[in-house]
């Protein structure tokens, strides 16, 4: 097998989300996830740094694309409707992209451990988006506000995106989410 086969990080995803499904997240090591997928635990390394990580696989570059993203907007949107429209672009290309999602949350879900990965994640995308209001000239305490309530927006509108089973788009569902939010605040 080649050493950098294209398809090995793709392989790798495939073969936990089988294992953790049939053994349970705790009782999967990263050599049988290595074994499963047809590599050595040495080349695991290569690819991700634990056995968590091949579940949030890409992850880390969703951070940037939604700072980018906000520092984009159209500079008159308010700072809600910027994040917002910043979590709708950046979720529309994460959706056409996950592989297995539903799988995913089911292992997330029932492991405490990657419930808490899972959080890490969603603050490093408050945090992106905060700095960048704050660069776009937002007040600190305003623009983690702002971040914190989009990236809440966000998690809802992915979870019904999950629910929906590929039968509404994600775009559709965070628009759900944003008018839910705003009936509970009357004008």
């Amino acid at each position: 097998m080649a050493r950098w086969d294209p398809g090995t990080e793709g392989r790798l995803v495939r073969a936990a989300l089988d294992l953790f499904t049939e053994c349970g997240y705790d009782d999967v090591t990263v050599t049988h996830i290595a074994e499963r997928a047809g590599i050595t635990r040495r080349s695991y390394f290569r690819y991700f740094p634990d056995k968590r990580e091949v579940l949030f696989a890409g992850s880390d570059r969703l951070p940037p694309a939604l700072a980018d993203a906000v520092l984009a907007a159209d500079r008159t949107a308010a700072p809600l409707p910027a994040v917002l429209d910043a979590y709708a672009q950046v979720g529309n290309r994460l959706v056409e992209i996950i592989d297995h999602a539903a799988e995913r949350r089911a292992v997330i879900d029932a492991s405490p451990e990657l419930q808490e990965r899972e959080r890490t994640k969603l603050a490093a995308l408050t945090d992106a988006a905060s700095e960048a209001l704050r660069e776009r000239g937002v007040e600190r305490d305003h623009a983690k506000l702002i971040a914190q309530i989009a990236t809440i927006a966000f998690q809802n509108a992915f979870e019904q995106w999950l629910d929906a089973c590929g039968e509404r788009n994600f775009a559709s569902c965070l628009q759900a989410v944003t008018d839910s939010l705003r009936g509970a605040f009357p004008a």
